[in-house]
Parts: C-alpha cells; structure tokens; sequence
C-alpha cells in the first residue's frame, strides 16, 4: 500500500498546482481571443469541452483500430469519455454534436458564430506501433485533456465547474488505469 500513496500525494499536488496556476492567471477577462461576445461563457466552454472528449474518442477508436488486442481493456474507458462528451453536450448547448467514430464522418459546418469561430480540430497523433507505447500515448492524452479541464475550472460557472471537475477526475484515472498493469497487485 505504500507505493500508492506517493502517486495519490503527487497527482493531487498536481492538480493543486494547475488549480493554484488557474487562479494566478486569472487575471484576465476569461474570454479565449477569438470568443464571439453573443455566445455565452458555459456554452463556449462546454463545446471546448465536447470537442476535447471527441478528440480522445477518436484516440481511442485510432488506437483500438491500430492495436486489436487491446479493445477489451479499451472499451470501458472509451464508454466513460463517451459519457462525459454526453454529459457535457447535454448542460444546455443548443449545438450539441454526437459523438463520432474513427470511421464517421465529419460534421458539416454548421453555420452560426460560436460553431464558425471555433478553431479547427487538430489532426490526431499517429498511434505508436508497440501497444504499451499506444497506451502511454492514450494516457498522455488523458492527462493532457484532464490538466486542461482543471484549469478551465477557474473561469467556470458553478455547475460546469463541478462536471469540469469530476470529468477531470476522472481523466487522471483512466490515464493511470491506461499505464497500470491489469492485474498486478498494489
């Protein structure tokens, strides 16, 4: 058991420091540049958020498609960023966009302010060919997305903050479950 307790202590000295950071640099007036003013704060935040949970289920789905083998272990952690992008979709954004699969394709543009001023998506890393690589880099995008949610906390209104939060959560779980060894014990 000790050797767990050191990881818990450093992850969340982690996301105190990114939560402390995202408080330091508030600062400014919350709104990313190219924000369209007529578009609410929690919608554009909550389509960020969606855009980055489809974002990891195309990793998901790329590395699944790369490394068969590891559908089964996949599968569960792919359904749970599935249910944040749905959770996160359904908090009141009138352009909720369901999720897609490696395989779907693209949206059309759709032409309102918030939708047309969204910056493009950009394209996804090339899937490592050894399967403990193609998990570290799932993992990496776990980790990453989830530091992002946190900090986004700071600008938040109080409900997304929550989700933002749990989401984040749960992001930094699956990114040790991803690098973990199934079925190893502690």
């Amino acid at each position: 058991m000790p050797s767990i307790l050191p990881s818990r202590r450093a992850l969340l000295a982690g996301a105190a420091g990114v939560a402390g950071a995202a408080l330091l640099s508030g600062c400014s007036d919350g709104a990313p540049p190219a924000a369209d003013p007529e578009v609410p704060l929690e919608r554009r935040m909550r389509e960020t958020a969606v855009r980055e949970s489809e974002r990891l289920l195309e990793r998901y789905d790329a590395t699944t498609a790369a490394h068969p083998a590891l559908a089964q272990r996949l599968a569960p952690l792919r359904a749970s960023v599935a249910a944040h992008a749905a959770a996160l979709a359904d908090g009141g954004s009138t352009t909720s966009r369901p999720s897609r699969s490696a395989s779907s394709p693209a949206p059309s543009p759709v032409p309102s302010g918030a939708a047309a001023a969204a910056p493009p998506v950009p394209p996804a890393a090339p899937v490592p060919p050894a399967p403990a690589e193609a998990l570290t880099a799932l993992a990496d995008a776990e980790r990453s997305t989830a530091e992002a949610r946190t900090i986004a906390l700071g600008g938040a209104p109080g409900e997304l903050a929550r989700v933002l939060a749990s989401v984040a959560a749960c992001g930094h779980v699956h990114a040790y479950l991803l690098t973990s060894t199934p079925g190893a014990s502690s």
